[in-house]
């Protein structure tokens, strides 16, 4: 039952308290009631608090966007997140891209030019795709997590805090407008008090008065004490909350650091994966180099023929013209064409046969090449065993 009427009493009085804060609140913004102003040195910290939080917010947000442009697999994550489960692990988009390349020039043949450089791209793409995971995992750990754990921690904290140095303002304004009406009654008392009345036939009638504001002035007396202790206790409370919020504030400066080490860690982050993906793509063209093929300029449409750069072994050279590349022949290759003789040339890149008149390469191979009269002079004759057919001179180093 002690209990019950403590709970009570309790309750009512938090009631009380929370209807004064609302009179008080509703007054201040009517401009009925004068309202306590905080420092300029707490203002400038609770602003740059909540400039803090907000571009935090919307780092935080764009970051993962970044790293997971997908947003129903980012609303996955979260829900993963908030059940304090491991999210499934999904192939992302280059992973994926990479095994339908594989997959595809394993059907086309890898022992085709087009398979076989299929395979290889798809190699790359899956090489990127697991920078990717890796660069999204390094990130979220060093750069994203603490700068969530700034909103739902440290922010949260200072928030609470703010919030109840302004319930403890609230309480010491409406203090103060308690002692200032109790004051102006007092006074208002004294007045009427120390006025007379005239007239014998009135005398009792005075004395009654008298004795009712006398009693009247003692209550306003004990009201004015009583507001005045109340005054000093909210405003203790508020000097010593206000001193909390300030030296939580304060650690934002703290807080600034941290996110600038977060962010040099992400930068670095990002930097390991473009190189890693550059050095990826630079090794795939290479690769690429020996898969020579046809193709259009965006500039002119017209046809050109990609060669690599000559050398004194190489059969052809390239020059470069407005039209494109154009083949020229050197002294070596005239004097093989000149003659009749064989001579044994390695096969510098793979090269499919167009025709049934043509022979197919493969990259290193030895082959036998000689000249037939009459024969286009970009073209020799190629032999491989029993095989036999025309080779383009562009893909072959003679072999002294």
């Amino acid at each position: 039952m002690n209990i019950m009427d403590f709970n009570v009493k309790k309750f009512a009085a938090d009631a009380g308290t929370f209807l004064s804060r609302a009179v008080q609140f509703t007054e201040e913004k009517l401009g009925q009631a004068e309202k306590t102003e905080l420092d300029a040195h707490l203002e400038n910290l609770l602003s740059k608090a909540e400039c803090t939080k907000i571009w935090t917010e919307k780092i935080m947000k764009q970051t993962e966007v970044l790293l997971q442009p997908n947003p129903n697999a980012r609303i996955e994550e979260f829900v993963y997140e908030k059940l304090d489960r491991k999210a499934p692990s999904r192939v992302n988009n280059p992973e994926l891209l990479g095994q339908y390349m594989i997959d595809a020039g394993t059907e086309f043949g890898p022992g085709t030019a087009y398979g076989n450089a299929l395979i290889k791209c798809g190699e790359t793409q899956k090489r990127i795709g697991t920078a990717d995971r890796e660069l999204i995992h390094t990130s979220a750990l060093n750069f994203l997590t603490p700068l969530r754990n700034f909103i739902e921690g440290d922010y949260k904290t200072i928030a609470k805090e703010r919030k109840l140095l302004q319930n403890k303002r609230l309480d010491l304004d409406a203090a103060k407008t308690r002692l200032k009406k109790a004051k102006a009654a007092e006074a208002r008392a004294s007045q009427l008090n120390s006025a007379h009345l005239e007239g014998d036939n009135m005398v009792n009638f005075s004395y009654m008065l008298n004795f009712l504001h006398v009693k009247w002035l003692k209550i306003w007396a004990e009201e004015v004490t009583k507001s005045e202790q109340e005054l000093r206790i909210t405003q203790s409370e508020f000097d010593r909350q206000a001193e909390i919020t300030r030296l939580l504030l304060e650690g934002i400066s703290s807080t600034h650091a941290h996110h600038l080490r977060c962010l040099n860690d992400f930068v670095e982050s990002q930097m390991t994966y473009y190189a890693q993906c550059y050095q990826y793509m630079l090794d795939l063209q290479k690769q690429l180099g020996s898969f020579p093929s046809s193709y259009h300029c965006n500039n002119n449409q017209t046809s050109v023929v990609p060669v690599p750069a000559a050398s004194s072994n190489v059969i052809g050279s390239s020059a470069m013209t407005s039209s494109g590349l154009v083949m020229t022949s050197p002294s070596n290759l005239t004097d093989l064409k000149e003659g009749s003789g064989s001579r044994k040339a390695r096969v510098l890149y793979d090269y499919d046969a167009a025709n049934s008149s043509e022979l197919s390469l493969l990259a290193d191979e030895v082959i036998t090449v000689y000249s037939v009269v009459g024969m286009d002079s970009d073209w020799l004759m190629g032999e491989r065993g029993n095989q036999k057919g025309r080779v383009p001179i562009t893909y072959l180093e003679l072999l002294n």
